[in-house]
């Protein structure tokens, strides 16, 4: 066999034959190989070093899927129309629709320049003023997908914008209760303030629906925005949601109760990124838009960032995930329903 073997979710002789016809370009040699550069939270990434060059390879989760999750097919498609932005995305190569091979849609594409930061050593490697930099390229970058008319970049049928927030807390229920591995019943109190706090109207444009740091790339030298990464949860929907899911990764310096959570814990803590508060300021005067509501949605996005947590924890206690560092991943639900909750109550004051 030309590649160096199988990896979990990725068997080397059936990826062969498929990139043999799809990518004829970059597979002119015999050797090739692949690594896992992540598989937990989200879909399952690799990085192929194929004789014409590197490429990345997208797929879901292993195991069985909630509905709608995990759609690579939407993936492809918000990724190929943003190429034709100033929205800073890899170029889709190609795409597979048959299960027959992997056992679920995938697709290939560009290998961009930068570095995903992780974790607090690798923000930290960075010079406060860069740290201030790029706290104003992830707000700027939001604010520009958010002004993208979607009819423009052929996304105008992508998503429904009306009545997003209601379907959100619908769908994210529905997960929680086919995910869910232990008795919450907070969880179920929560989605009832939600469904009856859900603001009036209605805001349309391309949402990321996982917009934070480390769903970026990041080039170490200039502190530039190189990529946006990880579109599985993209949709037409209310933009103040990008921005309350970018707060909730966010990690304030005097926030000790957000060090609980560990996805991004520790990241942004360091000497020169701005304050969650500072973030949405920004946002606020680029966009124009009123940020009254911002609790129902710094709630419904830590809602939401439980969801995706329990069902780490589902897939680790099923032997489906295929990195290590995830039989905790479940330990901060309850913490974040307890803050999503206190959220909803600012809302109100």
């Amino acid at each position: 066999m030309a590649a160096s073997g199988d990896l979990p979710g990725l068997p080397a002789e059936r990826v062969e034959r498929w990139l043999r016809a799809a990518l004829p370009g970059h597979m002119d040699g015999t050797a090739w190989r692949a690594e896992l550069i992540s598989g937990g939270l989200s879909n399952i990434t690799y990085r192929l070093y194929l004789p014409g060059g590197t490429v990345i390879l997208r797929r879901p989760p292993l195991g069985p899927l909630l509905p709608s999750a995990h759609d690579m097919r939407r993936e492809f498609r918000v990724q190929t129309a943003l190429t034709a932005t100033a929205v800073p995305v890899p170029l889709p190569l190609a795409l597979c629709t048959d299960r027959d091979l992997l056992g679920a849609d995938f697709y290939v594409m560009t290998d961009m320049p930068g570095v995903v930061l992780r974790e607090p050593r690798d923000s930290g490697r960075l010079a406060p003023e860069q740290r201030t930099a790029l706290g104003d390229g992830l707000v700027r970058t939001l604010a520009y997908l958010h002004s993208i008319d979607p009819d423009t970049v052929g996304l105008g049928d992508y998503g429904r914008a009306e009545g997003y927030c209601a379907r959100q807390i619908r769908r994210w229920g529905d997960q929680w209760r086919r995910s869910s591995t232990r008795d919450l019943p907070d969880m179920e109190v929560l989605l009832g303030r939600l469904a009856a706090a859900v603001p009036d109207g209605y805001s349309r444009a391309i949402v990321h629906g996982d917009y934070r740091l480390d769903n970026t790339l990041v080039d170490p030298a200039t502190a530039r925005i190189t990529a946006v990464l990880d579109w599985e949860l993209s949709t037409l929907g209310d933009p103040l949601a990008d921005l309350a899911m970018l707060l909730t990764y966010w990690h304030d310096r005097d926030d000790d109760e957000r060090a609980g959570i560990p996805v991004a814990a520790g990241l942004t803590v360091h000497d020169g990124f701005p304050s969650g508060q500072e973030l949405a300021n920004s946002y606020g005067a680029l966009t124009g838009r009123d940020l009254g509501e911002l609790p129902f949605y710094l709630s419904l996005s830590a809602m939401k960032l439980a969801v995706i947590l329990e069902g780490v924890r589902a897939r680790y206690l099923s032997g489906q995930t295929v990195s290590d560092g995830y039989e905790h991943a479940g330990d901060a639900v309850p913490l974040l329903v307890s803050r999503a909750l206190r959220q909803l109550r600012q809302l109100r004051s």
